[in-house]
């Protein structure tokens, strides 16, 4: 089987029966052999289905009679398809979007609800039409019931601010934690709501960032997540020169650019196609690694010669640059509590002849042989990963408040005991991959209330990448939209000297 639709409709199946969106299309994947431009369209067609997930379900919503949750599930995949190729892919035409639906539906025991799916993606075309004249000049009873689709932004003229406008926070929304609307005015409901629709969230996402950006900066951060990810590669500079693998990678038509103030950094531009085929892969000359966790390694500025515990390190991203910021001279301890990405981490620093590393499996919330033992320690806590969405595409609906709090708890638990590990005078790094200040800030200052031997030392004057982007408090808070990479939390902490 060749047909890329029929093959996103198999792994979309799957994704709805709980699987995660990146397991079922490889799952799909490692079945056939595709042509380069239907691989890329069968990944486009899973990702962007499941993460405009709520607008599609909006269409089918507000124009079929039965809601979306009404509808037989394959059926509902096979309307995300159309709907996503008529709404999001430009380059493919509408009358190839309708037919290669038409025909899905047929393929898979929907053959007497072809004239169903043909009649309702023909009448998104025809309202999508009136609606880029003049949507004002539609029937009132129109407007009204199609009240966020199809040209999301621009149909509902009663909702305001209008897109780009800024919606500063009212006090209320503040410190609501983790993202519970709770009593708030009406109008911040309909905006938060609106956001939802026209980009796909859950409305609690929307209200926890709306708790932290105005308005226009939130939608900002929504499109951000929306884009497909770029792919960062870290180079290895014990191995080879960034001069060198850009060589390389262009003399096989591989566009990249440099990322500013990462030393290590090269963004690949366009399509690189299998990543394991990339020139220096194999010869441990790079890893892939987006520039954000970069910074983290960064932050924590190990020396040649030191101890170092990298208490959460699987898969080894962060362990392997650590090992090459330190020269692969002096110790690092690689824990974690599953083996099987604890083997990814060793795979990694083999390829990439790093011999400084040592794992140790095992939850670091139990470790008690490393006390005051450690000169850093990096505590890459496990989050809720709300900072890398567009890589995930399906994180957004798998999250949920409490899910949060959970995380919450484990991460101050795991920053209370490695904090233990680092001796007087060190230094411990924590970072998350999230933006929810339940999972950053608030960890952060519950610790230091609770640990007066422990201060935040800021990278200002440290001679740090992005040193001059933290914030007033210490901390450094990568929003994607500002800096255009993946979205982290991170804070360095100093543990005074007379502490025992």
């Amino acid at each position: 089987m060749t047909n890329p639709r029929q093959l996103a409709f198999i792994a979309l199946r799957d994704v709805h029966k709980g699987a995660y969106a990146d397991v079922a299309l490889d799952r799909v994947l490692q079945k056939v052999n595709l042509a380069d431009c239907d691989r890329r369209l069968l990944t486009e067609l899973v990702y962007g289905s499941v993460r405009r997930q709520r607008t599609l379900d909006t269409l089918i919503d507000q124009l079929a009679k039965k809601k979306s949750h009404q509808q037989p599930q394959d059926l509902r995949i096979i309307l995300h398809l159309g709907f996503y190729q008529l709404r999001y892919q430009e380059r493919i035409p509408a009358s190839a979007a309708v037919n290669t639906t038409v025909q899905l539906a047929k393929e898979n025991g929907f053959s007497g609800l072809t004239g169903f799916v043909n009649g309702l993606l023909r009448q998104y075309i025809r309202l999508a039409e009136k609606i880029k004249g003049d949507p004002l000049q539609l029937p009132e009873n129109l407007v009204e019931r199609f009240d966020f689709s199809p040209d999301l932004e621009n149909l509902s003229p009663n909702l305001s601010p209008k897109r780009g406008e800024a919606l500063n926070s009212p006090p209320s929304l503040v410190g609501k934690g983790v993202g519970g609307l709770g009593s708030v005015p009406d109008e911040v409901n309909c905006q938060v709501e609106r956001l939802g629709i026209l980009h796909s969230f859950p409305d609690w996402i929307i209200q926890v960032w709306l708790e932290q950006l105005d308005f226009g900066e939130t939608e900002q951060l929504c499109e951000w997540m929306n884009q497909s990810p770029t792919i960062d590669l870290r180079i290895n500079p014990l191995r080879t020169s960034i001069e060198e693998v850009e060589a390389a990678l262009q003399s096989v038509g591989i566009l990249v650019r440099r990322v500013r103030h990462l030393p290590q950094a090269l963004r690949l531009i366009g399509s690189a196609g299998s990543i394991q085929k990339l020139p220096g892969f194999k010869e441990g000359w790079w890893t892939v690694q987006d520039s954000s966790a970069q910074l983290v390694s960064h932050l924590l500025d190990p020396q040649p010669g030191e101890v170092v515990i990298d208490a959460c390190a699987a898969p080894g991203g962060k362990t392997t640059h650590i090992a090459e910021l330190m020269g692969d001279k002096g110790k690092i301890w690689a824990c974690d509590r599953t083996p099987s990405r604890l083997r990814k981490l060793q795979e990694n620093s083999q390829r990439l002849n790093l011999q400084s590393i040592q794992i140790y499996t095992g939850d670091s919330r139990h470790f008690a042989q490393f006390q005051n033992t450690a000169d850093r320690v990096l505590l890459d806590a496990p989050c809720s990963g709300l900072g890398t969405m567009h890589r995930h595409a399906d994180a957004r609906w798998r999250q949920i408040p409490e899910s949060v709090r959970e995380l919450s708890v484990l991460q101050k638990e795991l920053i209370t005991h490695t904090s233990t590990f680092v001796k007087p005078g060190g230094v411990l790094v924590y970072a998350t991959c999230t933006l929810h200040p339940a999972e950053n800030e608030q960890v952060i200052s519950t610790f230091l209330a609770e640990s007066p031997d422990w201060q935040i030392e800021s990278p200002r004057g440290l001679e740090l990448p992005y040193s001059g982007h933290t914030t007033p408090q210490g901390w450094f808070k990568v929003w994607p939209h500002r800096l255009d990479m993946d979205g982290f939390f991170m804070v360095r902490l100093r543990k005074t000297n007379n502490s025992e």
